[in-house]
């Protein structure tokens, strides 16, 4: 009998964890729906029933699960996911409470799998996620020696309050999410800025694209920027390949790997959108040329829904993994 529980379901990320396990058909015979002191109480409607969203406890937490996906603050999993864990849970989460932790598999199920060091599994970064997934062909065939990113991040990372600050600008109201408008503006600073004068969403792409690609040498830097777009995360990859190659061969190995979908006719003004990757599953790649500034190096433009690959999905995935990987159907 397989209890699953779902903790920040009445988030956005939540929501859309909850409608990817009913799309997915993720077996389970009991589920439990877990939130803030806040939203408990609200009334959830999945599957043809009708669910009562829970106060998370210490008690709670301490009940038996098989599976828990955690889409809550750092903060809350800290706390939380041990309890989860030490009562027999594999939890996957969704904050950045557990990626860098040696002990804690960091997984992308198109690149690497859990080696359940622990019952804690940590879902990446949603910028980190969609980089990843092109650049494990291009590891895997030509080998990579250095990524240099810039993102064009949604405000749909930053939750209900980042979309606010978006609809609420255009009134011309003040921003409560962000330090200064996001509406008819960008932002080059996202999360806290660190002593190396990096922030820490830049400093966890670097740090996760190394431990998920099993790459601790490889050189990575990273700027993030946060742009008036409601959803789907865009980034721009300047990549150095190990082995020779040529855009052809870079878009014939993308053509074949059914990990992405290459867009890339930039003379019918075709490549891709963050309006249209939101909604959909997959990671799309295309304006792939060469960088004419150093050897070997090329520019690739990603795309992807940030709330989907970039967090709900990515975690739904982990767990389809995970009981494959147990021999559950």
């Amino acid at each position: 009998m397989t209890k699953l529980a779902i903790v920040g379901a009445t988030g956005l990320v939540g929501r859309k964890m909850l409608e990817t396990v009913d799309r997915k058909n993720i077996p389970f015979d009991e589920l439990v729906l877990f939130s803030s002191p806040r939203s408990a109480g609200t009334k959830v409607e999945f599957q043809g029933k009708t669910y009562s969203v829970q106060e998370l406890t210490d008690e709670a937490a301490s009940e038996h699960f098989d599976y828990v996906l955690m889409s809550a603050g750092g903060g809350t999993s800290e706390h939380f996911s041990p309890i989860f864990e030490e009562a027999g849970a594999i939890v996957i989460d969704n904050s950045s409470q557990w990626r860098m932790h040696d002990d804690i598999d960091l997984v992308v199920p198109e690149v690497n799998e859990p080696k359940f060091t622990r019952g804690i599994i940590a879902n990446p970064n949603c910028s980190t996620i969609q980089s990843v997934v092109p650049l494990k062909p291009l590891e895997d065939t030509f080998g990579l020696k250095r990524v240099a990113y810039t993102t064009y991040q949604a405000v749909s990372g930053s939750g209900v309050a980042g979309r606010e600050d978006l609809l609420n600008g255009e009134k011309g109201e003040a921003p409560k999410a962000y330090p200064h408008p996001i509406y008819n503006n960008v932002l080059p600073h996202i999360d806290v800025f660190l002593e190396n004068g990096y922030t820490k969403e830049e400093q966890k792409m670097i740090d996760e694209t190394r431990k998920i690609l099993n790459l601790p040498e490889l050189k990575v830097t990273a700027t993030c920027v946060r742009v008036p777009v409601q959803d789907s995360h865009s980034v721009e990859m300047d990549v150095t390949l190990d082995k020779p190659a040529t855009v052809k061969e870079i878009q014939d190995l993308f053509e074949k790997d059914d990990r992405v979908v290459l867009v890339d006719n930039p003379e019918n003004n075709e490549y891709p959108l963050a309006i249209n990757s939101t909604g959909k599953d997959e990671v799309f790649v295309g304006r792939i040329r060469k960088d004419d500034s150093l050897d070997n190096t090329f520019h690739i433009w990603v795309t992807s829904d940030n709330l989907l690959k970039g967090a709900a999905l990515n975690t739904v995935q982990i767990l389809e993994q995970v009981l494959s990987l147990k021999g559950v159907s």
